[in-house]
C-alpha cells in the first residue's frame, strides 16, 4: 500500500499565485517524508467557492497555468490536486492526477450540489466517467466531495472497475455535527465497497463559510485509522503499515468557538485589514465577540469602544472596563448622551405630541453605529458587530445601529449558545467577568429595560427558532 500525505490547506478564493505557492511548498514537504502520493483538496488552486470568478475566461486560463507549475514539481511523487478544467466550452470541477511532470489522469466531479451554500450547477457541467488509475502498482479511484454521498455513485462504479483505494477530495464547510455525518457516510462507503477511503478537506474561513478540515483515512472495515486536526492547516502523513495520528473530535462548544475564531481571523486577513473595532456594552454578546477577536487576531489588533448613555448602568461600565483589562485591549470611552440630547432637540418639533418609544431607543443604537463607522473610516479598522442569531431572527436589533459593521461574528449563534461559549472560553482562562454571564440581558436603551420584557425566555425562543429555521417545521408541529 502507498504512503500518503493529506495536505489540509487554507486556500484563498481567487488568489491563484498564493494557492499555487502553498501547494508547491506542501509538495516539497511531502517529498521530505518520502511519501508516494500527496493529495490536495477540491479546487485547491482556485479556492472554494470561486463563484462568478468562473465566468471570467482569463481566470480559467490562469488556473490552468498554475496547474502547469504543479505538474513541473511532480518529479518522483504522485500528486492529486483540485482545479477547474475547460473542455468543449464547458467547465468542470476537476482533479488532476500528476506524476513525473505529466498529467496521467483527470477526474470530473459527477454529483454537483445545488442546495444550501452550494451553487455548482450554475457554473459546472457534471462528469460522466468513473475512471480508475494505477499508481505504484495500486489501482485508485478518485471522487470529489458530493460524489461520495451517493449510495450508488462514482465510488461503487470505480470499485467495480477494480479500484483498491478511493480518494475523495473536498471543500466541505462546517456546521455542528458535520464531522460525524462525514464519518458515517465514509464508513458506509468503505464497508459496502470493502476498500479504504481517503478523505481530504480544506480548512479556512471564506466570507460566511468556515471549512474545518478533519481529513481522515478509513480502512475497509470502516474504522478510522488516521485523522487530522480540525480548523488547522496540516500535512497528515499516513502509512498503512504503521500507527498514524488520530486526532480526537472536538466538543460542540470547542468546535463552534474555533469555527468562529477561524472565520474572524480569515475574514480580516483575506480582506486586507489589520485591526478591528468592537462596541463594548458590558453585555455578554459583545464580551464573547471580543474574546473571539482577541484569540483570533491578538490584543494589539483589537480596539474597543464603550459608549454609555443615561440608561447605562454602573455594572455595565465596570464589566466593560474589566473585560478590556482582562484581555489587555485598548478601550475608548465616548459618551453618547450629548449627541442623543442634541438629536432629541433637533427633532422635537417633528415629534411633538408623540411619547418616547422605540424610535428614541433605536436612535441611541444608531449614534453608536455612527461612532464606530467614523472610527473605521478614520483609522481603517473593520467593525465587528455583536448581534446573535436569536435577536436577529426576530428583529430585536437596529438597522444602521448595532447591525452596522463589516462582519457579524455571532450572527449564526443562538443566545443560549452564547452563554455556553462564554463559559467554555472562561474554562480556558477566566476573562469574561462572572457578572456578565449571570446578569439579565438588557439593551439599556430605556430605564429598567430587560430583553424578557419584549422576548420570550431565550431557552424557549431558541427552541422555537431552531425548529422553524433549522428544521423547517410548520406552526402546528412547533
Amino acid at each position: 500500500m502507498v504512503k500518503l500525505a493529506l495536505a489540509q490547506i487554507n486556500c484563498w478564493v481567487g488568489a491563484l499565485e498564493y494557492n499555487t505557492q502553498k501547494i508547491l511548498d506542501q509538495i516539497k514537504l511531502a517529498k521530505k517524508y518520502k511519501v508516494d502520493l500527496v493529495i490536495f483538496p477540491e479546487l485547491a488552486i482556485t479556492g472554494y467557492p470561486p463563484e462568478d470568478l468562473l465566468l471570467k475566461p482569463q481566470f480559467i486560463k490562469d488556473n490552468l497555468k498554475a496547474l502547469k507549475k504543479i505538474v513541473n514539481a511532480s518529479k518522483d511523487i504522485v500528486i492529486i490536486v483540485g482545479f477547474v478544467d475547460e473542455k468543449d466550452d464547458k467547465l468542470f470541477n476537476a482533479a488532476a492526477l500528476i506524476n513525473n511532470k505529466k498529467i496521467i489522469g483527470i477526474y470530473y466531479k459527477k454529483m454537483l450540489p445545488n442546495y444550501g451554500v452550494f451553487d455548482e450547477i450554475r457554473y459546472f457541467s457534471p462528469g460522466e466517467e468513473s475512471p480508475v488509475f494505477k499508481i505504484k502498482g495500486l489501482k485508485i479511484g478518485i471522487s470529489i466531495c458530493e460524489d461520495v454521498w451517493k449510495d450508488s455513485g462514482p465510488v461503487s462504479d470505480e470499485v467495480k472497475k477494480g479500484a483498491e483505494l478511493i480518494i475523495n477530495i473536498n471543500a466541505s464547510p462546517f456546521h455542528v455535527g458535520k464531522i460525524k455525518e462525514r464519518e458515517s457516510v465514509l464508513k458506509q462507503r468503505a464497508i459496502e465497497n470493502k476498500v479504504p477511503m481517503v478523505y481530504v478537506n480544506l480548512i479556512g474561513g471564506q466570507d460566511e463559510l468556515v471549512f474545518d478540515g478533519g481529513s481522515m483515512v478509513l480502512d475497509p472495515g470502516g474504522q478510522i485509522i488516521a485523522r487530522a486536526s480540525q480548523f488547522k492547516e496540516e500535512l497528515l502523513i499516513v502509512d498503512f503499515k504503521e500507527s498514524n495520528k488520530l486526532e480526537k473530535i472536538q466538543t460542540t462548544e470547542e468546535e463552534i468557538y474555533n469555527a468562529l475564531l477561524l472565520g474572524v481571523k480569515d475574514y480580516v486577513s483575506k480582506n486586507g485589514f489589520n485591526d478591528i473595532v468592537i462596541g463594548l456594552s458590558g453585555g455578554i454578546d459583545s464580551a464573547l465577540t471580543l474574546a473571539i477577536a482577541v484569540d483570533a487576531l491578538g490584543a494589539d489588533h483589537v480596539k474597543t469602544v464603550f459608549m454609555p448613555s443615561a440608561y447605562t448602568s454602573r455594572q455595565s461600565m465596570n464589566d466593560a472596563r474589566d473585560l478590556a483589562k482582562n484581555l489587555k485591549v485598548e478601550l475608548l470611552e465616548i459618551p453618547i448622551q450629548p449627541v442623543f440630547s442634541a438629536f432629541k432637540v433637533m427633532v422635537s418639533k417633528a415629534f411633538k405630541g408623540h411619547a418616547h418609544d422605540i424610535t428614541e431607543e433605536n436612535l441611541q443604537a444608531r449614534i453608536r453605529g455612527n461612532i464606530l463607522m467614523a472610527l473605521s473610516n478614520k483609522f481603517g479598522w473593520l467593525v465587528l458587530t455583536t448581534g446573535n442569531k436569536s435577536e436577529m431572527s426576530v428583529g430585536y436589533c437596529t438597522m444602521y445601529g448595532d447591525m452596522a459593521g463589516g462582519f457579524a461574528v455571532i450572527k449564526d449563534v443562538q443566545k443560549t449558545m452564547v452563554y455556553k461559549l462564554s463559559k467554555y472560553r472562561n474554562k480556558l482562562s477566566h476573562i469574561i467577568p462572572e457578572s456578565v454571564i449571570t446578569k439579565a440581558p438588557t439593551a439599556e436603551l430605556k430605564p429598567r429595560q430587560k430583553d424578557q420584557d419584549t422576548l420570550p425566555p431565550y431557552d424557549i425562543l431558541d427552541e422555537i427558532m431552531a425548529d422553524y429555521v433549522e428544521e423547517n417545521k410548520g406552526f402546528n408541529k412547533i
